[in-house]
Parts: structure tokens; sequence; C-alpha cells
């Protein structure tokens, strides 16, 4: 059979003749070479971006609050939208990690380390909000329980915003933890390739790894009890995030469906957001033989189910809002759809509900263009969900005296751009000098490949080959 050009073309099990060596090499050129054009372009756009985000954020704690465009019925606006967008995004990551590893899903290995590494550079994002958001940010330790000389002054247990300082803490640490446990292998291949104070500098890291069967034994037992300590992370950091406004009595927000609500909207965000990335570092990297179409087509799947479960909680709070016969309910969610703000809730259902449903079409999963654009609609919309729900509840409270509209100022939307120059700054640097695929997790999947393709008949044809074991070969 004749090789083709492109990866449409070429069957799985060509890509399957890599050798264990080509692993190595194709992945960790991509951190030793020299960084390439596109990438500096990439990072002076990002850097300019948390540039600007830096001086927006240190002119408004030199200035104060008041140079948001909060007023006295919208309190919360764009930096709590943007907290709990920032924690959606991180969600993907452990998903994919912990979830997809204890459920043994062989094509989570090509994703799964670039995943982790978003999920800790957005709940950095996102942990700078409240902080932010304090006024006094340099007093953030108030909210640690300690023993203190402040007399009575204790924090309040019964307050999910005080929920929400453990929840995220603990997932940002175990998080990182996880992450770095899967690097060690890849950082001491790392080290035998490389020289000088580079060789230093991941030995150091790598923590003496040599690759013994008794290293690998009690690696693969750490590993497996970190993924079982963060599955319950996923469900629990969003669910405590939820409560920030469940336990409130704002029409709008006092609803129990909340938790599992935002759960599946932040998989749903998370994962369109690793297809952004992922989409991107392909091309750019040259990383077509590891992150492929299947790959695609599995997460644009799990995006599917998860975007038709946002879908049915938007459709179930107007049907609780309309079964209830609660006046103020009902005016919440008819002001969401009818209101002055009405084309942000129209632009979230566009975004969130009826463009995923594009990838019930197989032709559709196949485009990476129109994969990568429904991506960022999908954050687009997502990120609205958080601003219809935050705005659109406050604006218009119990008293029509206090109807007010909100609009953002420009250090608001200047500090929104730095967030997002954060975010992918970091996540440049981390493709720059960390390998973004696991090498260990890849090499593995590939070997169990050769050892189910070794064991089948000479005359088997080529078509007959496991999908999961041909894919892994790739």
């Amino acid at each position: 059979m004749v090789d083709r050009p492109t990866e449409e073309l070429r069957p799985p099990w060509i890509l399957g003749r890599k050798g264990l060596g080509d692993v190595t090499r194709d992945i960790c050129d991509v951190f030793e070479r020299e960084p390439t054009a596109l990438w500096w372009a990439a990072f002076t756009v990002s850097s300019s971006m948390l540039l600007a985000g830096t001086l927006a954020v240190c002119y408004e704690i030199a200035t104060g609050i008041g140079t948001w465009g909060l007023n006295k019925t919208v309190g919360w606006a764009f930096d709590i939208t943007n907290f709990v967008f920032w924690i959606g995004i991180g969600h993907a990551g452990t998903l994919i990690s912990a979830i997809l590893f204890l459920f043994r899903q062989r094509w989570r290995t090509s994703v799964n380390r670039a995943a982790e590494a978003m999920t800790l550079f957005a709940v950095m994002c996102a942990g700078l909000f409240p902080l932010i958001h304090m006024g006094r940010p340099w007093l953030f330790y108030w909210i640690v329980p300690y023993p203190n000389t402040r007399g009575s002054l204790w924090v309040n247990f019964r307050s999910p915003l005080l929920w929400d300082f453990f929840a995220i803490s603990t997932y940002f640490l175990i998080s990182l933890t996880f992450w770095y446990v899967g690097l060690v292998p890849d950082l001491a291949t790392a080290r035998d390739r490389a020289s000088g104070f580079k060789r230093k500098v991941f030995g150091f890291f790598s923590l003496g790894w040599n690759g013994s069967t008794r290293t690998w034994v009690h690696y693969e037992s750490l590993y497996t009890l970190l993924a079982a300590l963060a599955t319950p992370l996923v469900l629990s950091v969003h669910t405590i995030v939820s409560f920030d406004f469940a336990t409130a009595l704002v029409p709008g927000w006092h609803t129990t469906i909340f938790p599992p609500y935002f759960v599946c909207g932040a998989v749903f965000s998370g994962f369109a957001m690793v297809l952004t990335l992922m989409l991107i570092a392909r091309k750019v990297v040259h990383l077509e033989d590891y992150f492929t179409h299947r790959h695609v087509g599995a997460m644009c799947k799990i995006v599917i189910v998860t975007g038709s479960c946002v879908g049915l909680a938007y459709l179930t709070e107007f049907f609780t809002a309309a079964y209830s016969d609660n006046p103020y309910e009902q005016f919440v969610f008819l002001n969401r759809a009818m209101g002055p703000y009405a084309w942000a809730y129209w632009t979230m259902i566009t975004c969130n509900v009826i463009s995923p449903q594009l990838f019930w079409f197989k032709r559709v999963r196949e485009n990476l263009v129109l994969v990568f654009l429904i991506s960022l609609v999908i954050n687009v919309g997502m990120w609205f969900e958080r601003f219809v729900i935050i705005v659109s509840s406050l604006h218009r409270d119990f008293l029509p005296s206090s109807w007010v509209m909100y609009y953002p100022s420009s250090i608001e939307i200047v500090t929104l751009i730095g967030s997002f120059g954060l975010f992918f700054t970091a996540f440049l640097i981390f493709c720059r000098f960390l390998p973004m695929i696991a090498m260990a997790e890849v090499k593995g999947v590939v070997s169990e490949g050769r050892r189910h393709s070794q064991a089948r008949p000479a005359a088997a044809p080529a078509e007959d080959l496991d999908l999961d074991v041909a894919e892994a070969r790739a």
C-alpha cells in the first residue's frame, strides 16, 4: 500500500509503523529545538494581553473597585463571571486525566498532559478574580482560618465563598500533584537526552527515576490513587462554586438544579477549550500523528453529551419557573429571554445549544476547521452563560425602584483580556519547555498495540485491526 501525504488519507496502521524512538524524538523535538517564528508571534500577542491586564488590575487596586461598572444592584458582574468561567475551563483536564484513566480510555494519552496543564493555568486565572474583587487583595490571608491576634475575628464557615477557597485550593493542589507525577517519567527521558544545565534541572525534577520494574510498580500505584482522589473533585468543585448562587434568595439563583448544571457546563466548556488548544498545537508543532481525527471525534461526542445536558438544564429552569407559580421566578426568566439583556441570552442559546448539535454529523466532526470554529463559539457561549446568570438575575430584583442597567467599564474588559493573556502565555511557556504529550503513556499503548497485532494470524487483513490498538499505535 502506498503512503499518502496527509493523515486524512493514511490508514491508522501506516501511522503505527512509528517506533518507540520515533515517539521520543517527535515529542522531545517540540521543546528541544529553537522556538519557531509562529511561537514567538503568539507569545508576543499573549504577553501583551497579559501586560495590559496587569496594568488594568494595578490601576484598579490603586484607585478602587469604583473603576468597574458595578452599582448597588449589580454587585457581581465581570469579575465573578470570569471566575466561574475559568473554573469551568479547568475541569476538562481532571476529567480527561483521572476519570478516563480509571475507565482505561486509551485515546486520552495524546491529550491528557496538555489538558492537565490547562487545568492549572485556568485555576490560576480563576483564583485572581475573587482576590481582585476583595478590593484589598493584600489582606487575602484573612480568609484562612488560623490562630490570630485579632480577637474574635474568624472566618464565616457558613459562607459559600469560604467553601470556594477550600474547594479551589484543594483542586489546584491535587491537580498540580497529579500533573507532576505523570510528568516524572518524561522528565527522566528529557534528562537522558539533555546536557549541561538542562540536564541538571531535568535530573532534579525527575526524582532519580531509573525506569526499573519496582519504580514503575510504585509509580502506577501512586498515579491510580491520585486519579481516584481527583475524580470526586470534578463533581465537588463546581458544585461548591454553584452554591455561591444556589444558597442565595435571588430569583434565578435559588434553585437546586445548579450543582449538576454547573458541572455539565464546566466539562462542556473545558472540552471545548482543550479542542481549541490541541487543534492549534496539532498544526503549529506538527503533532498530527498523535492528535488524530479519532481523538477529535471522541472529544466531539463528549461535547454533544454535555452540551445536550446543558440544553436540558436551560429547559428545566424555564419549566420549574412556570410550574412553581412564583411570579418573581417567572419574571426573571421572561426578563432573560425578552428583557434588555435578551441579546446575551440568545447568544448563549445559539452557542451552547444549537452549535454543538452540528457534531452529530460525521462530516462536521472530520472537518477540523469547523471543529475549531465550533469550539471557539462554545467558549464564547459559556462565558455568556455565566454573564446571563449573574447580571440578568441581579439588575432587576424585587424592588422596581432598584432596577438598573449594568455596563462594563474599559478596566473590566481589559482585565478579562489580561486573564486570557495569562492563560495563553503560561500555556506557550509550558509547550516550550516541557513535553506536552505523555511519552511514557503513548509508548505503553504502542507496545500493547504491537503485542495485539503480533498475536493475530499473519494472513489477517490490516482492516481487521482493532480500532483502539490501531489508533494507539498512531
